[in-house]
């Protein structure tokens, strides 16, 4: 296992708020892909055996294993008595003995990259996403933004645009990932506060089908991708079993 054999994948990548942000190397590698189907439970191995192609399987072993080899450290339990629920949108959240664990994490990966989010409290949401070129870039921008994006979006070009559209992405698919609810949420009926739009790295926001609730929001890209970190504040004193 990683933790023995000292082959490890992942390293700290940062803080936001009271959540420990993790990059996960998810660059082939032989020796790092076999040492991580060794954390993995039978359900796990039965879920990477599914996948149809090698990239999708890689980064589901390496991402998994390192979230479990996380949180066992997090939470001073041993990898066999970790177990992995699903709340009412099918965002896991992590059972110890029986019980959803006070600790909240959410997981994201494109391409090479994975990034993995953990707080003792709170909801939390990650999202991480390559720069790549999208050629349907101008209707996907109809779908999720809106109308204040969307004028922004129509001054900005080039590369310059793709990295503003990515930015504001990232931060509203950190935001639906923190809440749990998925595709039940429209990005377009919320738009990313305007000083992170022209550049601040860090805001906070309220969503208007969760109005009661204030999130803190930290753009945490570089120059290789673009990623944003959610976490809940003014949230009760223990993780919420929906994370």
């Amino acid at each position: 296992m990683p933790a023995a054999s000292g082959v490890y994948w992942w390293r700290a990548f940062g803080q936001a708020g009271d959540a420990a942000i993790f990059h996960v190397d998810l660059t082939p590698h032989a020796a790092r892909e076999a040492n991580a189907l060794e954390w993995l439970d039978e359900e796990e191995l039965a879920r990477w055996r599914g996948f149809q192609h090698p990239g999708p399987r890689r980064r589901f072993a390496l991402c998994r294993s390192a979230l479990r080899a996380l949180l066992c450290e997090r939470l001073g339990c041993v990898n066999d008595r970790l177990e992995f629920g699903a709340a009412e949108y099918e965002k896991p959240f992590a059972v110890l003995r029986g019980s959803p664990a006070p600790v909240s994490f959410n997981v994201s990966h494109s391409g090479n990259h994975g990034l993995i989010a953990i707080a003792d409290r709170g909801r939390v949401g990650i999202d991480v996403e390559d720069f790549s070129d999208r050629p349907d870039l101008d209707g996907i921008i109809e779908m999720v933004c809106g109308p204040a994006e969307q004028a922004e979006l129509a001054l900005t070009r080039g590369r310059a645009k793709l990295r503003l559209f990515y930015k504001i992405w990232t931060i509203k698919e950190t935001l639906i990932k923190a809440v749990g609810m998925g595709l039940y949420m429209d990005m377009s009926e919320f738009e990313v506060p305007i000083a992170m739009r022209h550049g601040s790295k860090s805001g906070i926001i309220q969503l208007p089908n969760v109005p009661s609730v204030r999130w803190q929001i930290e753009y945490i890209g570089n120059d290789d991708f673009a990623a944003a970190v959610a976490h809940e504040l003014d949230s009760d004193a223990s993780a919420r079993p929906t994370s």
